[in-house]
């Protein structure tokens, strides 16, 4: 079981997205995410949050929020527990990232670009600002086979 962070840092109507292609082997490779990475050993999912935004954009969070916890599950990758937030305010100038590109992106364009399918339900959770939430995800492959919210699982759509 690993455990992660995941943040989508929002500037006004965009958010700051990070292309995955410069890793190799990728569990994100060529798609579109939001920023965040592994936890250290003794770390909160706080610290984790903002030693990897500062690692891989150069931003230091100076307001954000912690939304819920997203189970990644997956016939290829072990299972991820991650740790989502949101960010509206922060400090410093972007960096290059060795793990991919960044770029800030409108809010409709997101759903646009590669990414993963259940990354579709926690985004419109995020948008319509529901309360913290447990959202379980189980992949075959890179097709989203299940999506449970709460307890409850989704029907597909």
């Amino acid at each position: 079981m690993i455990n992660t962070t995941l943040c989508y840092i929002r500037r006004g109507e965009e958010y700051l997205m990070l292309h995955r292609v410069k890793k190799e082997n990728d569990l994100n490779k060529d798609k579109w995410i939001g920023i965040g990475g592994k936890f250290l050993d003794k770390e909160s999912p706080e610290d984790c949050l903002l030693r990897e935004v500062e690692e891989e954009t150069g931003l230091v969070l100076t307001d954000y929020r912690y939304r819920g916890v997203v189970t990644f599950i997956s016939d290829r990758w072990p299972t991820e527990y991650m740790h989502l937030f949101t960010a509206d305010g922060f400090t410093g100038e972007l960096k290059d990232c060795d793990e991919g590109v960044l770029e800030w992106l409108p809010r409709d364009q997101l759903l646009n670009i590669p990414h993963w399918e259940g990354d579709a339900i926690f985004l419109d959770l995020i948008w319509r600002d529901a309360p913290f939430f447990s959202l379980k995800v189980c992949y075959q492959g890179d097709r989203l086979a299940e999506a449970v919210l709460n307890g409850k699982v989704l029907t597909p759509t």
